[in-house]
């Protein structure tokens, strides 16, 4: 069956069958049986006028009490007058069916089983004429229970309809479930997923849009490894260039004058940032990668804030800047790899300094959040700057991402740093964000989850003793 729209309305359609089905069969089982009855009805009539006639009312009303002692049945017998020959008084519903009027309400909906019955004949002499009226047994209550209320029916129907749509809406959904836990690892930078699609016959719009999500993320993941490995291929191709310009500004410089020295100095200062810049893609294209083969060893996260405040402090100088760190006493272990956390704190802190204002400072600090998930580290690096406009701010950890050219040129940024920043964090589990101040400037955090400092010791003397043995 291609279409799901035809699988809900026959659903639901035999949902509503298989209740109507049900209540019938279960009327069926439980209805008293016809012909008991009126052959009950028969004997009971002609036992009472017996009575009646050959004894007195005590004998009549002894043999009614007995019949409703042993068959539940309710007898009463009425003479041409509607009179209650027994004695034990009739109840109204009796005098009126007596009479010939209306039944009472009966118990049933498809199916009832009567509860009250009449027959009459003439007496011996055929001089009276006796009327019986029983009140039968309540029957079988397959949809209306005490007072009228249809609970059994109402079972009958949610159990049944239950039933189906419980089965249709497992069917339905259990498709879509998978199809979204394989979007949110999609979405979360996992390109190796994927969400099944069925191979068998299933082919409703259901099956055919899991088909069709599982082709996208293939193609996804084919693009991405394609131009990973061209960022790849290009940078590992330009260093051999570079090395012999390298070489020959050597001997150039060796042979040059004085007035050719200017020169030379820029021509050695592009081709270090263009060293730079390459190594930079090489860093990018491998995160993007997902590179599973770096050590995961405890990194103590205060130690290596404090290196890399240390070092920016000597690079604010040349712009009158100064570098406050906040870092309490703790434990600060994390996992991951040394190198590739120091250049993710790195290149958010040059930039925070790249970007304030002259004479102002760049405010590190480091605390810890207790989450559902765990300890984290969180570090915040603030700037004095102009800050950046908020539809921009998503796009900052974006590779090659600058607000504007002359901004990239005067600095010499190429829009690689906190690219490389946000992919070492979520290589290492965290996560990377950036905000407008209030009072001005940008503030960058950086969000790591933290390890106990038992296991951080003992993993780092396991790595010590590992290093030296090899």
């Amino acid at each position: 069956m291609k279409s799901l729209f035809l699988r809900i309305f026959l659903s639901f359609w035999m949902a509503q069958a298989l209740f109507v089905v049900l209540a019938i069969l279960v009327t069926l089982a439980l209805r008293p049986r016809t012909s008991t009855w009126e052959g009950l009805r028969t004997t009971v009539l002609n036992d009472a006028v017996n009575a009646y006639e050959e004894g007195s009312e005590s004998q009549l009303r002894q043999y009614m009490d007995s019949l409703e002692a042993s068959q539940h049945v309710r007898a009463y017998l009425f003479d041409e007058r509607g009179n209650e020959v027994s004695g034990r008084g009739a109840p109204e519903w009796a005098m009126r069916v007596a009479a010939g009027g209306p039944r009472s309400p009966r118990d049933g909906f498809i199916i009832p089983a009567p509860p009250v019955q009449r027959d009459s004949r003439a007496s011996s002499d055929g001089k009276h004429r006796y009327t019986l009226v029983l009140g039968l047994p309540p029957g079988p209550r397959v949809f209306f229970g005490p007072r009228g209320l249809p609970v059994p029916g109402l079972i009958i129907a949610i159990i049944s309809s239950g039933l189906m749509c419980y089965l249709l809406s497992w069917y339905m959904t259990k498709p879509i479930v998978r199809l979204r836990a394989a979007t949110r690892q999609l979405a979360a930078g996992d390109l190796t997923a994927r969400s099944g699609a069925p191979v068998s016959k299933r082919r409703d719009e259901v099956a055919g849009l899991m088909r069709d999500f599982d082709a996208m993320a293939e193609r996804l993941e084919m693009l991405v490894k394609a131009q990973s490995r061209l960022l790849n291929d290009i940078s590992h191709e330009l260093r051999s260039p570079l090395a012999r310009l390298n070489v020959a500004l050597g001997l150039a410089r060796q042979r040059a004058g004085v007035e050719s020295a200017d020169m030379l100095d820029r021509i050695e200062l592009e081709a270090s940032r263009l060293n730079e810049l390459i190594g930079r893609i090489l860093t990018l294209a491998r995160l993007e990668d997902g590179e599973q083969g770096v050590p995961q060893t405890p990194v103590p996260l205060d130690e290596l804030v404090a290196n890399v405040a240390e070092d920016a402090e000597f690079e604010a100088q040349e712009r009158h800047c100064h570098v406050h760190t906040v870092i309490p006493e703790g434990d600060w272990g994390v996992r991951g790899n040394d190198s590739l956390l120091h250049s993710a704190v790195e290149n958010v802190v040059r930039n925070a300094i790249r970007y304030t204002q002259e004479g102002t400072s760049v405010e590190i600090a480091l605390a810890s959040e207790e989450r559902a998930s765990g300890a984290e580290a969180v570090l915040r690096v603030s700037d004095s700057g102009p800050g950046v406009p908020a539809d921009a701010l998503g796009k900052l950890f974006e590779p090659f991402y600058r607000l504007d050219d002359a901004r990239g040129r005067l600095t010499g940024g190429v829009g690689l740093g906190l690219a490389i920043t946000e992919r070492a964090v979520r290589f290492h589990g965290g996560k990377v964000s950036a905000f407008n101040r209030a009072e001005g400037g940008l503030m960058v955090e950086i969000r790591l989850p933290l390890i106990a400092r038992v296991a951080a010791t003992k993993e780092r003397a396991e790595a010590v003793q590992s290093g030296r043995e090899a």
